[in-house]
């Protein structure tokens, strides 16, 4: 049991970065929101063309538009949730 809690921990140790607020590391709450609705309104996008920074089907860099919009909505949910937590 004690081994299941070290490996637990050395896996949240690892993504640490990952899980942590950014309302910890200085950036206004409201600001972390706002750039997570941003990620929300991008992804959700159908059309493709009102936003589109990167057209998709350039190689390689087509989708980290994308892939910045997933990041951006992700530490909204972490400040939703574990930042909640964790000002109580």
């Amino acid at each position: 049991m004690v081994e299941q809690k070290t490996q637990k921990q050395e896996l949240r140790d690892q993504l640490g970065p990952f899980l942590t607020p950014l309302s910890l590391r200085g950036i206004p709450v409201w600001l972390v929101y706002l750039a997570g609705l941003f990620g929300l309104i991008y992804i959700l996008n159908p059309t493709a063309g009102v936003l589109e920074l990167l057209p998709d089907n350039l190689p390689f860099v087509g989708n980290l538009d994308e892939g910045a919009a997933f990041a951006l909505l992700w530490y909204g949910l972490v400040e939703l949730f574990e930042g909640k937590r964790i000002r109580g």
